[in-house]
């Protein structure tokens, strides 16, 4: 070959090979950059959740609201049972009777025969008396005219706690149904109370109630309870019965009297409190649920 054919030669080998190799340690070119993906659309914020309120569940709680709300004077007994939990895991139950008469507007009288030392209670628009008739001890705090301000004061003030206020107060649907965010009919129910029922189930955030309310009276027979504020949830239970509305009560019923001569005390809060979460709901969040087992007596 000739010398300059073969210089040629040998350039554009090298050449060749000098690109390659510069091809090599170039970093290939970027793609054509794919056509940018639709961003997903954002998703709204969700919603609250909507209350669900059947209306004749509604109907059923106004209709026994009204006909509490409409006696001049009440009479009952109330059987209530807390869960409370043992040291083997499962809950005791702990009973408390309450004999109650009320004569509007102003005359309350709830007799606490046990379990546990009795007590007594009453309010007559101007003071409020707690009475032990077996320890003979009296407390007595000027309490409000209304009824409703009078359970209250005894509850903030002295723990006194009655798992039926707000049957006793001038609008008892007002005070249930207050935040209620679930309400429906279960079905009805000829066990309970030894009468025809209608039971109702009604929850806001703080408590779920299941209330078994009389067919023909309008009467409330059983409530059940779970309260938000006990994470255990344990269960809480009243039956209501011996109903007398608008029957005549002696008026010796409310005498003080023996109560009176009793040895002062504070009207002060006992060393036991209410049960987990366990307050009237007429008195809402004033009160701060104590992580005590229930007392047996409603009263200092």
């Amino acid at each position: 070959m000739k010398p300059k054919l073969l210089h040629r030669t040998l350039a554009l080998v090298l050449g060749a090979a000098l690109a390659a190799s510069a091809a090599a340690q170039t970093p290939p070119a970027a793609k054509a950059a794919a056509p940018a993906a639709k961003a997903a659309p954002k998703k709204a914020a969700p919603q609250p959740a909507q209350p669900i309120i059947e209306q004749r569940a509604v109907d059923l709680l106004q209709a026994m609201s009204a006909r509490l709300a409409a006696a001049k004077s009440l009479a009952f007994t109330a059987v209530a049972s807390y869960e409370y939990p043992s040291r083997l895991g499962p809950p005791i139950v702990y009973t408390v009777r309450y004999d109650v008469a009320l004569q509007r507007p102003n005359q309350l009288k709830v007799v606490i025969p046990g379990d546990g030392p009795a007590s007594e209670f009453y309010w007559d628009g101007k003071e409020m008396i707690a009475f032990a008739p077996a320890e003979n001890l009296v407390a007595v705090a000027p309490a409000p005219p209304a009824l409703e301000a009078a359970l209250k004061q005894a509850f903030d003030t002295a723990a006194i706690y009655f798992p039926f206020t707000d049957l006793l107060l001038p609008d008892p649907y007002g005070a249930i149904s207050a935040g209620a965010k679930l309400a429906f009919v279960i079905g009805p129910s000829a066990v309970v109370g030894g009468v025809k029922t209608d039971m109702v189930v009604w929850a806001s955030d703080d408590v779920f109630l299941q209330i078994w309310i009389g067919a023909d009276d309008k009467l409330p027979r059983r409530i059940r309870a779970q309260f938000s504020a006990d994470p255990k949830r344990l269960r809480h239970d009243l039956e209501l019965s011996n109903w007398q509305v608008d029957g005549a009560i002696p008026a010796e019923t409310f005498d003080t009297t023996k109560a009176r001569a009793g040895m002062p005390m504070a009207f002060a809060a006992p060393g036991r409190k209410v049960p987990i979460g366990v307050r009237p709901v007429a008195i809402g969040k004033s009160a701060k649920p104590a992580n005590q087992p229930p007392s047996t007596k409603g009263t200092p």
